[in-house]
């Protein structure tokens, strides 16, 4: 082989090695493509089944509040596919939202099936109902974190308008009258608001009196450099000469005319 035939040949192998190289590369980036696009849509998929699931038992314990006679076979069973399928796979995400949204499957369910007891048992289902509303407000809550913050925890979501959190129940379908007896939107608000999430404004607590009776300071008002009340204006000492002049003329003249009575 001559040394021509050698460049020519060494200079075709190292071509075939860079492209091999760069198509596994394209295939590999290819593979993580797909991944990420599959483990978003798997992110996807809980919070739309989470939110389908919601929707349900909202509709379920309004109906069973306007007709106590309905039977357990109201309640339908809560399946959740999608939150199985993530936590049996290496999907990452945020692991502790995931079992935030575990543990609120498990309260629902819960809660159903105490529910769906009561019926079956033809008591009252009054409290069973309650605690049922409960579960939902908190599952709403829980479904507002993940969808909007990431499943951030509430301390750690910064300042939220409270408005934006009834955009949002609006924009998936939670009327502020779905549940009998409360006002859903308020109540998912204060709930979040206990859950240490920064809402504002802030509920009032005090009357437009109280409140600035609290804040009032008599001393600062009189006082202050912006206070309304001028203290008393100082006696000057020319004032204070002439007073201590006027004094003995006024003895003087009352000794004479004293005298004057006299004669």
């Amino acid at each position: 082989m001559s040394e021509s035939d050698f460049y020519t040949f060494f200079t075709g192998g190292l071509g075939l090695l860079i492209a091999a190289a760069l198509l596994i590369a394209w295939q590999l980036w290819r593979l993580r493509d797909d991944e990420r696009d599959g483990a978003l849509s798997a992110l996807e998929g809980v919070s739309h089944e989470l939110r389908i699931n919601l929707q349900r038992m909202v509709n379920e314990v309004a109906q069973i509040a306007a007709n106590h006679e309905a039977g357990p076979d109201a309640l339908l069973p809560i399946r959740h596919p999608q939150l199985d399928g993530v936590n049996s796979t290496m999907i990452r995400a945020n692991r502790n939202a995931i079992a935030v949204v575990g543990a609120t499957y498990q309260e629902l369910e819960a809660r159903k099936m105490g529910l769906r007891a009561t019926l079956a048992q033809g008591r009252d289902p009054s409290t069973s109902l309650d605690d049922a509303m409960d579960a939902v407000i908190n599952g709403i809550a829980t479904l507002y974190m993940w969808e909007v913050h990431d499943g951030a925890r509430p301390a750690d979501a910064g300042t939220v308008r409270s408005w934006h959190v009834r955009d949002w129940m609006k924009s998936h379908g939670f009327s502020q009258n779905a549940l009998p007896g409360m006002y859903l939107r308020d109540e998912v608000v204060e709930r979040l608001r206990a859950y240490g999430l920064d809402l504002t404004p802030q509920p009032l607590t005090h009357t437009a009196h109280e409140y600035y009776n609290m804040q009032y300071d008599r001393q600062a008002d009189i006082h202050g450099p912006l206070g309304r009340r001028k203290p008393p204006k100082a006696v000057e000492d020319d004032d204070i000469a002439d007073e201590d002049d006027d004094e003995p003329a006024i003895a003087k003249g009352g000794a004479g005319t004293a005298e004057a009575d006299l004669h």
